[in-house]
């Protein structure tokens, strides 16, 4: 599928094929409509879209959207200020918790990564994402094999993170965080998503 354009939806609108993904399709499709590339903005916000985008690290993106409930109730909200006073014993909660992935390294570096963002002043974690927002417009990718998974901004803006003291930031995942947080539109071009 990855070469394919847009794809009729049983609605009769035409979406990227990953959002109609047959196994999944409520869940896929309600995310790919109403948020997947809307722009997203806020200190916690994006703090949980970095933690959300490394623990899918390795995974399906479906398996952490069915479980974000499960996280947001494990990790505070994804507040930055409570998660960077979390202590060994909630580390020790967490891997317990079945509502998420119980991941020793991705729990640590998540509890890590939000000290590293609370030592950012209010608004910096924000404004140290969107700076990395391409300038410009991009010509819509007319197939999925016309997206991306690295670009030279998602690189500088993993660089970034991690000489601040980010882990699990990778290239990939930064663009995966680009992609998911509306820095750039990669609705395929007659996505009735990219139009709205």
């Amino acid at each position: 599928m990855s070469g394919s354009g847009t794809v009729v939806g049983p609605d009769g609108l035409r979406r990227c094929p990953w959002g109609l993904e047959a196994e999944s399709m409520a869940d896929y499709r309600a995310y790919h409509d109403t948020e997947w590339g809307h722009p997203v903005h806020g200190d916690d916000a994006l703090f949980e879209r970095i933690c959300l985008e490394a623990f899918q690290s390795g995974l399906s993106w479906l398996t952490i959207l069915r479980r974000r409930e499960g996280f947001r109730a494990a990790f505070a909200g994804f507040s930055v200020a409570k998660v960077a006073a979390f202590t060994e014993e909630d580390e020790a909660r967490l891997l317990a918790d079945p509502g998420i992935i119980r991941n020793r390294a991705k729990i640590a570096a998540a509890v890590g990564n939000a000290r590293v963002a609370a030592q950012l002043g209010e608004g910096e974690l924000d404004a140290l994402v969107w700076s990395y927002a391409p300038s410009g417009r991009r010509a819509a990718p007319r197939t999925s094999a016309d997206v991306p998974a690295v670009t030279p901004e998602s690189t500088a803006l993993a660089k970034d993170l991690k000489k601040r003291g980010f882990r699990f930031v990778g290239p990939t995942t930064a663009y995966a965080l680009m992609q998911a947080c509306g820095l750039v539109n990669d609705h395929l071009a007659g996505c009735a998503a990219r139009a709205a």
